[in-house]
């Protein structure tokens, strides 16, 4: 019999992806969004009751990261509060709940992968509501799946791909931090990911379920943000010039962009500090599931390509 799941945040990057791999392992549920405030707790627990799944994928979350050092009480309304009572929900249920977390969590001190283990200790109101929503769900007892990921991307909503596109029909020049580094990970990828591991799970005999906990599920290789622009703008180029994706992005106009300037974090404050070096190890998640995310340039030529 295949799980009903119970999907939260259908509208956002990752969300939107999911809502169209999940259907291959079971029924969807999608709450209607006027009928789930993150905000309220009760809200959430009478939905995840309502809807009876086997499985609660959350894909929701506060990602303005800089808006958050304005905001954190809502911040942590939805990034910790909110898993809190899924997970709690979860717990009652007997349901598996997959949440997804980030590599803000840890503070870029490290110049090597880091590993789910590894000590925590985040930058900024954003990193801080993010663990903190994992750290509850681990203590209420459910069976879960935390998926931190980085640096994610779609072509639609608002993220680093389509920013650089809008401003390169702007600006003549583009300066990019090029002393941050990460992995850029398509949000189709992580929703592809998160399919094949809950098949495994839906696959399982009882007793005989694959492992559960915290995995790293990141792009392979790494790069920085100077580099990912230049990447995009790259790419971007080869894409046909009737491509009606891409004149939206563009806003109807073209490249302009002769230069992209690489500059140092001290010379683009912002409210938020970020981790210098937040590239996560997916040993784990090869190591349990045979998963492997592709390169991150290889992902952002297939996400152009779907376009």
């Amino acid at each position: 019999m295949k799980p009903r799941i119970l999907l939260i945040g259908s509208t956002g990057q990752v969300g939107r992806e999911l809502a169209g791999t999940l259907t291959r392992i079971g029924e969807v549920v999608v709450p209607e969004r006027a009928a789930l405030d993150l905000t309220r707790t009760p809200d959430i627990a009478r939905i995840i009751h309502d809807a009876y799944p086997q499985v609660v994928v959350n894909a929701a979350a506060y990602t303005a990261v800089d808006l958050a050092e304005k905001e954190p009480e809502k911040a942590r309304a939805i990034n910790t509060e909110a898993p809190a009572a899924m997970a709690v929900a979860a717990a009652e249920l007997n349901a598996l709940l997959v949440h997804y977390s980030t590599d803000y969590v840890f503070d870029g001190s490290k110049e090597s992968p880091y590993a789910e283990d590894d000590s925590t200790n985040p930058l900024n109101v954003y990193g801080r509501t993010k663990l903190d929503g994992e750290n509850a769900i681990r203590d209420s007892g459910c069976r879960h799946l935390i998926l931190r990921t980085a640096w994610v991307y779609a072509t639609r909503g608002k993220n680093f791909l389509l920013t650089i596109l809008r401003l390169a029909s702007q600006r003549e020049e583009l300066r990019i931090v090029s002393d941050q580094i990460g992995a850029p990970t398509w949000a189709h990828e992580i929703a592809r990911a998160t399919s094949s591991m809950l098949e495994r799970h839906a696959a399982a005999a009882a007793g005989d379920a694959p492992p559960t906990g915290t995995f790293h599920v990141t792009a392979g290789g790494t790069t920085n943000w100077h580099a990912f622009a230049t990447a995009i703008l790259d790419e971007a180029a080869k894409l046909p010039g009737a491509n009606p994706w891409l004149s939206a992005a563009l806003g109807g106009g073209s490249i302009v962009t002769k230069r992209i300037t690489p500059i140092m974090t001290a010379d683009y404050p912002t409210p938020a500090r970020r981790p210098a070096y937040s590239v996560l190890s997916n040993e784990r998640l090869t190591h349990s599931y045979r998963l492997q995310l592709p390169e991150w340039r290889d992902q952002l030529k297939a996400a152009l390509a779907s376009t």
